[in-house]
């Protein structure tokens, strides 16, 4: 991949100066962003993005306002998603051990991913969600997405997008596929994480566009390099058929302006059983929870996890006062964040993990009790 997404010297003078020696994770990024693909880092040897720096991760931190965002700093992910050469010569000239993440909703990319996971099967109406699968079908042998991902495209009398030579396909280390397309529609297609979320293409396939990013072809990890498959090298436009496909899995913004969002049942039972020991505590914790789970409504820029980390803290600190115990606080808030992000709970445990912890060391004294 090296030699197919080389740099070349002009350029590197011409964008960078001085040039640092380009490594695999520059040379792809500095190919990413000749395509009008804006680029950012991820982990070492990680599919997610670097770490946000300490201020960033501080309860309450607004990324609308963020000023390593301004001074062209990596943190909040795709957000920091950049063309410029010579930010991207600093990222990568100095830490060549980062991947190389797309942000997929400013690139105007739309990227079906394909997983290859041994998982058990799901019930028949969550393989191709709103297609009908009768039980008189026999579902022997179907094990993975590439195989519902056929099963779509066969229904509609088409060829998979597996199959499409006509587009980018880069295989990732896990047997997976990325299919890349070009949005030349419009269109804000809307990401989603699989059947565990509210939109879903059909099980073990995701898709990547508004909202999210990928990781670059030819981008190293210790599990393998995500390798371009045939000759192609830029993205077809999104076929028309499976546009269509996508509006009626949900992937379009609804045009509706959204109204708040109630605490789930289940979040607000834990909330009562404990506030009611102080009803200011319940006010406030309720009332924080809300603002999470209102991120429902929102695809993206819903800041959900600085809400979901502000929510996190004030429970914390609720919990150091004895207003509500800890599990009755975790209950609350993976309750609201299942509602906000059903699939993002692993990411929603861990920064409801640190919120906690952060919160405890602040104890929330209402009307003198401490």
């Amino acid at each position: 991949m090296a030699a197919e997404l080389r740099v070349s010297r002009s350029d590197r003078r011409q964008f960078v100066r001085p040039a640092p020696v380009a490594s695999q994770s520059l040379t792809t990024a500095w190919w990413c962003a000749r395509q009008g693909w804006p680029v950012h880092p991820l982990a070492p040897g990680r599919k997610t993005p670097v770490g946000n720096c300490e201020a960033c991760r501080a309860p309450g931190h607004d990324r609308a306002e963020c000023a390593c965002l301004r001074s062209g700093r990596w943190c909040h992910g795709f957000h920091a998603a950049t063309l410029d050469f010579d930010r991207i010569g600093q990222w990568w000239g100095s830490r060549p051990d980062l991947g190389v993440g797309v942000a997929t909703g400013s690139a105007g990319l739309i990227v079906i991913d394909v997983d290859a996971h041994e998982r058990e099967l799901p019930d028949r109406d969550r393989l191709l969600p709103g297609v009908g699968i009768s039980p008189g079908v026999d579902l022997t042998g179907l094990a993975n997405g590439f195989h519902t991902l056929g099963v779509l495209a066969a229904l509609r009398g088409v060829a998979s997008p597996a199959d499409d030579e006509s587009t980018l396909r880069v295989r990732t280390p896990s047997g997976g596929l990325h299919v890349w397309y070009r949005n030349d529609g419009g269109h804000r297609w809307q990401c989603s994480a699989g059947s565990g979320s509210g939109r879903a293409l059909a099980w073990q396939v995701d898709v990547r566009a508004h909202g999210g990013y990928i990781v670059a072809p030819g981008t190293v990890t210790p599990a393998g390099v995500y390798r371009p498959v045939g000759t192609v090298r830029t993205p077809a436009p999104l076929p028309a058929w499976l546009a269509r496909e996508l509006q009626r899995t949900g992937h379009l913004p609804s045009a509706a302006v959204p109204g708040p969002h109630p605490v789930p049942p289940r979040a607000r039972q834990a909330v009562l059983a404990a506030g009611a020991r102080h009803g200011s505590g319940e006010r406030l914790l309720t009332g924080v929870l809300a603002e999470v789970t209102a991120c429902a409504a929102v695809p993206e820029g819903a800041a959900f996890s600085e809400k979901l980390n502000r929510a996190a803290y004030t429970a914390g600190g609720l919990v150091a006062a004895g207003h509500v115990t800890e599990d009755e606080a975790v209950r609350a808030l993976r309750d609201a964040a299942e509602q906000a992000r059903p699939e993002q709970q692993r990411r929603a445990l861990a920064i409801i993990r640190g919120g906690l912890s952060a919160g405890r060391a602040r104890p929330l004294s209402f009307g003198g009790r401490a």
